[in-house]
């Protein structure tokens, strides 16, 4: 293959018949010189840096990646070799860019001494896909105890709610106060069954959601009351097409990650508190379930992002399973519930977290022309 250069393509020549076959590929391509300098990128790779090619054209890969990171052996492996030298799971993290299980396969140019064509694809978005098919089968486990809970201990609480009632009108004030005791269980009880019960299986009324305005809700509510003392920034795609989905679901899904990346930054006394609420269009997003008949089309990405302290190594793996949670107070069930919505919406969500940055992201299926989720 020729060395290729944005600025060398002529019409109707070979370089350009290269640019454009590398152009429509789906993973992220670039061509890199002897100094790891950016010499050409396809729009997937502007994609996954994040930055047009003329803002990478700027830039080493050093810039963007720190200089430890494996990619880097890699390519001195590729040059010194010449040969085709891959590696899987790596982490590209820095301040400009944070990505997580990204295979990278890089090439010798043989046209151009010390050039490499460098291909990277993010698997993440299908490992979250894994992740969230079992955090399904965990809320079907809750939701199965939850009906047993609902059938062997509502009937029996509300036996021992009235029972303590009838004993704080009878006794007196030092017997009274172990009466209250025992009607405050009881009602904290029966609050933790009434919670577990919303993951019971029911049919999901779809229409046609404008997802700025469930996320403007969302904001307005949280200003002023929980939120009022955080700055909020919003970043919105004015053409997003309307979400394929259940408004009231898809609103307690949004006010959750709000309300949670609020406490994040209350509880970490961040100074400077901010939430940034994003959408966007994703063109091409496709992911293959095993089992499914067809690929989920989920082109639209709405994320909740917040500067709080980050979510901690050992409960981020975890994070969407029922009854996990790092707060004292917490029941472990807001995001496990949030997995669940987003998953009956056929959607995907997944989450990237650092000091300083954590960010969900939901990847929601549009409504199409007739109606149904496209």
């Amino acid at each position: 293959m020729a060395a290729i250069r944005h600025g060398d393509i002529a019409p109707g020549g070979a370089a350009a018949n290269e640019a454009l076959l590398l152009g429509a590929l789906p993973v992220a391509v670039a061509v890199l010189d002897g100094e790891n300098r950016f010499r050409y990128a396809n729009h997937a790779a502007e994609q996954f840096f994040g930055l047009s090619f003329a803002q990478l054209s700027q830039l080493r890969l050093a810039d963007l990646v720190p200089p430890d990171n494996p990619v880097f052996p890699l390519l001195s492996q590729v040059r010194r070799g010449e040969v085709t030298v891959a590696d899987h799971d790596l982490t590209l993290e820095s301040p400009r860019i944070s990505k997580r299980g990204i295979a990278v396969q890089g090439t010798p140019l043989v046209e151009e001494p010390g050039a490499v064509l460098l291909i990277m694809q993010d698997f993440s978005a299908a490992r979250a896909l894994d992740r969230q098919l079992s955090f399904r089968g965990a809320a079907r486990s809750v939701a199965g105890m939850a009906a047993v809970l609902a059938h062997e201990v509502k009937n029996p609480l509300s036996g021992i709610r009235g029972a303590a009632q009838l004993l704080e009108n009878s006794v007196g004030a030092a017997d009274r106060e172990l009466a209250v005791l025992i009607r405050d269980e009881a009602d904290r009880i029966r609050a933790l069954v009434d919670r577990m019960e919303v993951f019971g299986e029911k049919p999901l009324r779809r229409e046609a959601v404008n997802i700025h305005r469930v996320l403007e809700h969302v904001r307005r509510l949280a200003q002023a009351g929980f939120a009022a003392e955080i700055r909020f920034h919003e970043v919105y795609d004015p053409s997003l097409p309307p979400v394929s989905g259940n408004r009231d679901q898809l609103l307690q899904v949004i006010l959750n990650l709000v309300k949670n990346a609020a406490e994040a930054i209350t509880e970490g006394e961040v100074p400077h508190g901010e939430i940034t609420l994003t959408t966007a269009f994703q063109h091409g997003f496709r992911l293959t379930v095993p089992g499914a008949a067809q690929s989920l089309h989920l082109p639209l990405v709405v994320s909740v992002r917040d500067n709080g302290p980050g979510i901690a190594d050992d409960i981020r793996a975890h994070l969407f399973d029922p009854f996990v949670t790092s707060r004292i107070n917490g029941s472990g069930l807001g995001l496990a519930l949030v997995a669940k919505i987003v998953g009956d919406h056929g959607g995907l969500i997944e989450v990237e977290s650092r000091p300083g940055r954590t960010e969900f992201r939901l990847h929601l299926p549009m409504l199409n022309e007739k109606g149904d989720s496209a």
